[in-house]
């Protein structure tokens, strides 16, 4: 038997997935804190509903990436600390997000995540790790869609220039 066979649980992690790991996990806290953010400044319930339902997400997604680290003895990267509530009142207009920015920052995130999750599946040697990232991928697909959905209820997509002349035959 090689070294890369049998339990995927007992192969050792390559430098790359190490890598992958522990900055998913350092990028998920710092998401945590700028989501919980974010959602004192939404003032949208559907866009509350969906920044709730993405730090849920990353927090779901933290501790299978903490386990893996722990267990193959790698420190765990910082955390910020939870952000309090706070009321939207309280925020001065000039120092305050509004909802399509929100959204906006929430879209590129997504879409940043679905190609890191992307480029661990395709650099993991360990079926564990790939397959892990792959639930990943998954989950944040489904609330990409939902957040464009929402942003095009809304009327805050902003789509790039639409191609309508076609050249005649």
């Amino acid at each position: 038997m090689g070294i890369l066979s049998g339990n995927p649980k007992d192969e050792p992690l390559h430098y790359g997935e190490v890598f992958s790991v522990w900055t998913n996990l350092a990028t998920n806290n710092g998401l945590i804190a700028g989501y919980q953010t974010f959602y004192n400044h939404a003032g949208d319930e559907d866009l509350k509903k969906i920044i709730e339902d993405i730090i849920q997400l990353l927090r779901d997604e933290v501790k299978p990436l903490e386990k893996v680290l722990k267990t193959n003895g790698v420190g765990l990267p910082p955390a910020p600390p939870e952000r309090p509530v706070a009321r939207i009142e309280d925020i001065p207009p000039g120092a305050k997000f509004n909802d399509p920015e929100i959204s906006a920052a929430l879209s590129v995130d997504l879409a940043a995540g679905l190609v890191a999750c992307s480029q661990a599946m395709g650099t993991s040697t360990r079926e564990d790790i790939a397959l892990m990232y792959g639930q990943f991928h998954a989950a944040k697909a489904l609330l990409g869609a939902k957040l464009l959905r929402l942003n095009k209820t809304k009327g805050w997509l902003v789509p790039p220039p639409l191609h309508v002349d076609y050249p005649e035959k």
